[in-house]
């Protein structure tokens, strides 16, 4: 597999941010993309990849979201979820970012409700692109260091 990718670079690339699309739109996590990403190009790319395939995927998101939300009139009946669901500041930047710091389910949790809130779309794309790159960094240099342990 090294050697596909080696020779075919730019292929190579382009498989990942699909990749990173695809994992978007499920329930399983695309870190190990990352760390695959890290462990052949290095934590430059792995980090630049991880932000544009983990942004994109956000983006399918918000869409699967806010045709959730034209669906089911979804204004008229958001004062009736459990847990003051309706209540939650979700269009606030502070809150898009955070909350998309929260492991598991955090991410997909901020992009559907965007979507179905109907968030304005450069605050939705500034705060994913931000959240993205810090998540990016904190998964690239902590493999990056294991690796190194692993090296020793």
């Amino acid at each position: 597999m090294s050697d596909f990718l080696q020779k075919n670079e730019n292929t190579g690339y382009f498989v990942c941010v699909i990749v990173y699309i695809l994992l978007g739109v499920t329930l399983i996590p695309s870190e190990p993309v990352t760390l695959i990403i890290l462990a052949w190009k290095g934590p430059l790319i792995a980090v630049l990849l991880a932000v544009i395939g983990n942004t994109l995927a956000a983006f399918a998101e918000l869409l699967i979201g806010g045709s959730i939300g034209d669906i089911s009139n979804f204004e008229q009946k958001k004062e009736k979820l459990p847990f003051h669901l309706g209540k939650l500041p979700i269009n606030s930047p502070i809150f898009l970012f955070l909350a998309r710091m929260l492991p598991g389910f955090g991410t997909k949790f901020v992009s559907l409700a965007s979507g179905v809130f109907h968030v304005p779309l450069f605050t939705y794309l500034w705060t994913t692109l931000a959240a993205n790159f810090v998540g990016a960094i904190f998964v690239v240099f902590g493999g990056y260091g294991l690796i190194n342990l692993i090296k020793k």
